[in-house]
């Protein structure tokens, strides 16, 4: 049994040496570690301060050579989660969640990574004339994360979406902008239904003679 404990606790010694700097967690795990390299590595917890006024926060996650990999929350200083990221090769990735002190969402983000090694990168994107079908398309690398997909806001007192935004490839692709309505989409455009009281009024009025009516222009 002695030799059993003895060969653990090297395995844990060789381990450890491994390591530049780390700490032991409260449930006895190895949080914050920098190896020998000064990279970052496995799961941390980073603590940020109040700075010129702005709230302080907590959050928690993974290090894979430097980089955030996977989940991470984010806490305010009182211990109550508000956001939920995801992260791959230390950009956002995917679907972030926001929420607010109840826990209620506030907005969902969507991201795409590229990968910093490169200086342009190679994405399969989804051709918006033929859905289903994927195109190549060689993007430079700004070393940041592109917006890329739908983005949503809630009012959470009520759960309710009050906006939706769609990006592609960090581009808006926003039905509120102004665009150029090409003639191979115009069959995807439906109709969209009268109010109540504008059917009501032109039943009422049907068959009656138009009359031209003065809308305070100048011309005829």
């Amino acid at each position: 049994m002695r030799w059993i404990l003895a060969l653990c606790l090297l395995f844990t010694l060789n381990g450890f040496s491994q390591y530049k700097t780390y700490i032991i967690g409260v449930k006895g795990d190895t949080l914050n570690i920098v190896d020998k390299k000064d990279k970052k590595q496995g799961k941390w917890v980073i603590r940020h301060e109040s700075v010129r006024g702005e709230p302080g926060f907590e959050e928690e996650g993974e290090f894979q050579n430097d980089r955030k990999e996977g989940i991470w929350r984010k806490f305010n200083l009182t211990g109550d989660l508000y956001a939920i990221e995801n992260y791959h090769w230390g950009f956002k990735d995917g679907l972030s969640q926001y929420f607010d002190i109840m826990g209620n969402p506030t907005r969902e983000e969507n991201w795409l990574a590229l990968n910093p090694d490169k200086a342009y990168d190679t994405l399969d994107v989804e051709d918006v004339n033929n859905p289903g079908n994927y195109k190549s398309i060689i993007v430079k690398n700004e070393g940041a994360a592109l917006k890329h997909g739908t983005w949503k806001f809630y009012d959470p007192s009520t759960g309710f979406i009050v906006k939706t935004e769609f990006y592609r490839l960090g581009k808006s692709e926003n039905s509120n902008e102004p665009k150029t309505l090409a003639s191979d989409t115009l069959s995807s455009v439906k109709s969209v239904a009268k109010p109540k009281e504008v059917l009501e009024f032109e039943k009422k009025n049907a068959g009656k003679k138009k009359v031209k009516v003065r809308d305070g222009s100048t011309g005829y």
